[in-house]
């Protein structure tokens, strides 16, 4: 069975936990052929094993923190070129995308990003990708090399191997080219997250709020905390000042896939559809029954907000005790 090289770089905020994102890239990889999870620093084997990782190549990160991608992406392309694998998968982050593209490079291979879904049909690998503010679906397929593919998070539910044996764990010694160490770090800190609830980009549930809360995002944030999903908004909301710039979900903003989306109080636009269409499952609350977001939803509520998230809110909580 041909390999699949997995990319998993380190992640402050999950405090040496192997991040959902890595374990949905480990469940596609199952798909193409066998997983071999790449990671710089220290993981968790045995969940690595669980989700199918048949193999663990472990760079030490101490080699690679102090510089920016150029010595990861390094270090990916020569596991490329030694090990020929039939495909390469990693997040599509800032970061993830920058490696692969240059890892790509390197190896002469061909890179798509920020796919939505990654499948085997009729011998090829292929990727689909939401694009034009989620207007087209477009199925690609990489003629040359190594397939190199940028996932975006949430773009399938992370599953166990039910007979799944430890993985062989490969340590890969740094050797880091000159070329690579042109830009080193020279400090760095990790944001503080400022509250419990997930990542927005890579959340799996997601409320948003729009102007229909009128500028009073408490009732969105309690029924997101209520099930434990990430706060968005709108760009109507944010222009008007009623939540921070970072929060705005839309093509001027963030692009979530999120597994469900609440959209709270918002109507429809296409600027914010962009953001959020392809996310699973997809749900409205609007007092305006022909608000141009119930065409997109797959559940609606028409009613008021405020009334309904109370409600909302409340049952869930009664729900989990």
């Amino acid at each position: 069975m041909a390999e699949v090289l997995v990319l998993i770089l380190p992640d402050a905020s999950e405090g040496g936990k192997v991040a959902k994102p890595a374990l949905e890239l480990l469940t596609l990889a199952r798909r193409i052929g066998a997983p071999s999870a790449v990671v710089f620093g220290d993981t968790d084997v045995e969940v690595l094993s669980r989700y199918g990782a048949e193999k663990v190549y472990v760079l030490d990160d101490a080699e690679y923190a102090g510089y920016l991608i150029a010595p990861k992406a390094a270090a990916l392309a020569g596991l490329i070129i030694a090990k020929q694998p039939a495909a390469v998968l990693v997040t599509s982050t800032t970061e993830g995308k920058e490696i692969a593209a240059l890892a790509a490079l390197k190896s002469e291979s061909g890179f798509i990003y920020d796919a939505v879904d990654v499948v085997v049909s009729e011998g090829q690998i292929r990727t689909i990708q939401s694009v034009f503010a989620g207007n087209f679906s477009v199925t690609s397929t990489i003629g040359k090399g190594s397939s190199i593919v940028a996932v975006k998070p949430n773009a399938t539910t992370p599953t166990e191997v039910s007979s799944a044996g430890p993985a062989t764990v490969e340590p890969i010694p740094a050797d880091i080219p000159a070329s690579a160490k042109g830009a080193k770090i020279t400090s760095s800190e990790v944001k503080s997250a400022g509250s419990s609830r997930p990542e927005l980009s890579e959340a799996a549930i997601v409320v948003s709020g729009g102007r229909g809360t009128g500028g009073d995002f408490s009732q969105v944030e309690a029924f997101a905390d209520t099930i434990g999903a990430a706060v968005g908004a709108s760009r109507a909301a944010v222009d008007s000042g009623w939540y921070p710039h970072s929060f705005q979900v839309g093509q001027t903003g963030k692009v979530v896939s999120a597994q469900l989306y609440v959209a709270c109080g918002i109507s429809g636009a296409i600027q914010h559809r962009a953001g959020m269409q392809t996310s699973k499952t997809i749900i409205a609350i609007n007092k305006d029954p022909d608000a141009p977001i119930f065409s997109l939803a797959d559940f609606g509520v028409v009613g008021d907000l405020k009334a309904v998230l109370a409600q909302a809110t409340q049952e869930v909580a009664e729900r989990r005790g």
